[in-house]
């Protein structure tokens, strides 16, 4: 039978042992989720120095979550087949080189390139740290080992926009870049130290055609979502990258279904909690990630915040996911994981739905309230999630589960930043139109936020305006699609939970004397 086996010499991880590779390999994780979010608060200062477009500082942030969510699943299956502190070495050079590289730059189209290469970097850390907690950590550990494990995916990115914000009040933008350098080297060095190499006992096959086709599927949709308030939502151009993409998603599911060793089997999909968990963790990541990309740029080009001051403005989400994240195991063992994802969801909902309604004049009192509240909700909803999909597999597929939950937290981000900044900008283009600016300041004021703030009080009065009805776009189309999710992934695990309890009783008797 295949299985998990430690391969490095040392003992599996237990006892005093698992504590320092939990935290060798949150830190790596930190690493990597930190900087999907921490250029978010350079982006109006790449934004003044680069000259970058608006859809270009789009395709700087999200080039890293494109790369990182489309190579996840197959970067997940060569750590299985190869080991998997192999891969989080390597990818912790990858990373640590290109974030190197991006410090020496000042164009925005390299920027985009090193952007990318950064994410491929973390394609190869991120699996590698949740599957070396689920493969090697004894049981009565594993449950704990996952639950700190998303308290720290979810407050780092936004402790990584509080340490950006501290590093920008005295240096540049490329010193956020120096940030992301350090703290791979660190975990590089732990890692070294203390993490046991783990890897699948049977074949794992590493999929090249699977893995080709849902790389193509994610950069053609992406591609197109950013592209399309240029380019026009009806062109040719993104109708056909939106369809292509899907052409491509629907060939790749037809491959994996048929395939010997399918990168990622359609088939689970048909147990429920494993659906709902990839559900669950893929709304709550498209919003988070496009919330934070939105409302950075909100607090400094519209309210006037300094980078320091719009980071610590979004603290109350820390504050709300890592206690949430933490009590979440406890208040499931007592309730059911499905009704604390039910509430976790509802909480993200209500937070967003009050954050919609944001505007030039509210208080940060109630802004504050709310981001606590979708931070809680976060935390409520990632934890069983997460052990809905880990647990839906054996151990020796725990390097597909946590690849699939990386992918569908990466996807997400990927998503959400490219549709909720879509939303944005589209928005924001439409209302400086109908602004009744001159025809060339308004066209010079489309081009991005920071560009229209020089172009005069008038211009940049609109522009503030603009970019509030943008906003309160894509915030609607976040808190509905969490609500909708939310639905189907109570009705999921509520049928997984009811599938569950024949197996138990025929369990018991089974065993009874």
């Amino acid at each position: 039978m295949s299985r998990t086996r430690t391969t490095s010499g040392r003992p599996p991880a237990s006892g005093p042992g698992h504590r320092a590779v939990l935290a060798v390999v949150c830190l790596g994780l930190a690493t990597v989720v930190s900087a999907v979010s921490a250029l978010n608060v350079a982006i109006p200062s790449i934004a003044r120095e680069t000259a970058a477009t608006q859809t270009q500082l789009s395709w700087i942030i999200d080039a890293y979550a494109l790369t990182f969510a489309a190579l996840l699943l197959p970067f997940g299956a060569l750590g299985d087949r190869l080991g998997r502190r192999r891969t989080l070495v390597a990818g912790l050079v990858v990373f640590a080189a290109a974030a190197a590289m991006a410090m020496t730059t000042s164009s925005p189209e390299a920027l985009v390139a090193l952007r990318g290469l950064l994410g491929a970097g973390a394609a190869l850390v991120m699996p590698a740290t949740l599957s070396t907690i689920t493969a090697t950590f004894p049981d009565d550990e594993r449950l704990k080992g996952v639950a700190v494990w998303t308290g720290v995916a979810g407050a780092s990115a936004v402790l990584g926009l509080l340490a950006s914000g501290l590093l920008l009040e005295a240096w540049s933008w490329q010193s956020v870049f120096g940030l992301n350098v350090g703290m791979a080297l660190v975990a590089l060095a732990g890692t070294l130290r203390v993490v046991p190499e783990s890897r699948h006992d049977g074949h794992v096959g590493l999929d090249p055609v699977g893995s080709l086709l849902s790389v193509g599927a994610f950069a053609a949709v992406v591609y197109g979502l950013i592209e399309a308030p240029h380019q026009g939502w009806a062109s040719a151009a993104t109708l056909g990258c939106l369809g292509g993409g899907l052409a491509l998603l629907v060939l790749f599911l037809l491959w994996e279904a048929h395939t010997a060793h399918p990168l990622l089997d359609p088939r689970l999909f048909a147990r429920p909690a494993f659906a709902a968990g990839t559900l669950s963790v893929l709304v709550q990541f498209t919003a988070f990630f496009g919330f934070v990309f939105v409302f950075l740029q909100y607090l400094q080009l519209v309210r006037g915040w300094s980078p320091l001051e719009a980071a610590l403005g979004m603290v109350p989400l820390a504050l709300g996911i890592m206690p949430g994240s933490r009590v979440a195991p406890r208040v499931a063992a007592h309730v059911g994981r499905v009704r604390v994802s039910g509430l976790g969801l509802l909480l993200l909902t209500g937070g967003l739905a009050l954050l919609w309604r944001a505007d030039l004049t509210t208080s940060y009192g109630v802004l504050a309230v709310s981001i606590w509240l979708a931070g809680l909700g976060m935390g409520l909803a990632m934890t069983p999630a997460t052990t809905a999909i880990t647990d839906a597999l054996p151990r020796e597929q725990q390097g597909v589960a946590s690849a699939v939950n990386d992918l569908a937290r990466e996807l997400g981000g990927a998503i959400g930043i490219a549709v909720l900044g879509s939303l944005l900008n589209d928005g924001y283009r439409s209302a400086v139109a109908g602004a009744g600016l001159p025809h060339e300041v308004a066209a010079r004021a489309q081009e991005s936020v920071a560009g229209a703030l020089q172009l005069g009080p008038e211009a940049a009065a609109a522009a503030r305006t603009a970019f509030v009805a943008g906003q309160q776009d894509a915030l609607l189309l976040a808190a509905a699609s969490v609500a909708g999710a939310g639905v189907v992934v109570v009705g999921l695990l509520h049928r997984a939970s009811r599938s569950a309890r024949p197996e138990l009783s025929a369990a018991a008797q089974a065993h009874r004397p």
